[in-house]
């Protein structure tokens, strides 16, 4: 089974990973390769990518790795990639990982760090146990929670799937600021040029929302978010909901499109309106939308924020999988 490995050019395996995704019913952004060529455009310098696949009769597995002082490790770092794994073609399991596994030990690395691992990732016990059987050591550890919620056909179904706290509580957020008298409007902006343009106002809220929030939002970081949401609005990927209070932008939520499922990924909201819940009442606008969108879950990705668990989420945890292997 050939396999091949790629030195800079991410856009060398575009079509493989495309058909990968398209095979799946849920398509994490965070593997697209749009993504990646984003991320690694700006962040990626003294790291060298490299990109392993499996072929047969067409691609059949594609591991995005990369290098870093001796250390084989996935493309991209946890502060803006929720989740990583390499893309199966779930009908060729066995023989992917088997000539993934293959190329990763022909390989010159101390270590395999695989971060960011869902607890539903074949991942985590086809590499250990390959990594076992070759001797080598295995540790896996739980690195973050990633808080999911399955959705219901129906927006009254899924307030009734609440408990009464929390429906309650919901109900009422939402009556106050939509009978408060204001002129209240959610938009979803999808093209490239409205997302260009409502970027700007999410990251004003983002910064302003929360002092950690202003920190993690730097120069650099602002300048990736901009490439970021053009690149993947651009390939149809971004959802970018923006709540307005008498035409005034109070709210921004960004999302991903991930096929079946929609994925909150960063938000903010001006304190100013905070007496209103338009942080909490601009996620569930969201969520409502994803329901009338027929999306089958909402992924809030890492984080335990008592906002998502007051929506209805449950914890999905991430895994980190090391391993180790003398020189």
């Amino acid at each position: 089974m050939p396999g091949a490995t790629f030195g800079t050019e991410i856009r060398d395996i575009d079509s493989e990973m495309d058909g990968l995704l398209a095979c799946r019913e849920e398509r994490p952004v965070f593997l697209h390769p749009v993504w990646l060529r984003t991320w690694f455009d700006e962040f990626g310098a003294e790291r060298e990518p490299l990109f392993l696949t499996a072929a047969k009769d067409g691609a059949i597995a594609v591991a995005p790795l990369m290098r870093e002082d001796g250390r084989l490790t996935f493309m991209g770092d946890s502060s803006v990639c929720d989740f990583m794994d390499f893309l199966v073609s779930p009908e060729r399991r066995d023989e992917a990982y088997s000539a993934l596994w293959e190329q990763i030990c022909g390989e010159e690395w101390s270590e395999l760090d695989l971060w960011g691992l869902p607890e539903s990732s074949p991942t985590r016990s086809e590499v250990a146990q390959r990594a076992r059987q070759a001797g080598y050591s295995v540790g896996e550890e739980r690195e973050a929670v990633s808080p999911r919620l399955e959705l219901p056909d129906t927006w009254d179904a899924y307030l009734a799937s609440l408990g009464k706290k929390d429906r309650h509580e919901l109900r009422r957020k939402m009556r106050r600021l939509l009978e408060s008298g204001a002129n209240v409007a959610l938009e979803v902006y999808q093209d490239q040029d409205e997302v260009v343009a409502g970027v700007e106002d999410f990251l004003r809220l983002h910064t302003a929302s929360r002092h950690d929030k202003a920190e993690f939002m730097t120069p650099a970081m602002s300048a990736f978010f901009r490439r970021m949401a053009s690149a993947l609005s651009a390939e149809g990927l971004i959802r970018l909901f923006t709540l307005y209070v008498d035409n005034k932008a109070v709210a921004s939520v960004l999302c991903f499109d991930a096929g079946s499922h929609l994925y909150m990924y960063n938000s903010g909201y001006d304190p100013e309106f905070s007496s209103m819940s338009v942080g909490l009442v601009s996620k569930a606008l969201c969520l409502r939308w994803a329901i009338e969108n027929g999306k089958k879950g909402i992924d809030f990705l890492r984080g335990n924020e008592a906002y998502k668990y007051d929506l209805g989420a449950r914890d999905q945890q991430i895994y980190r999988l090391v391993v180790r292997r003398s020189a």
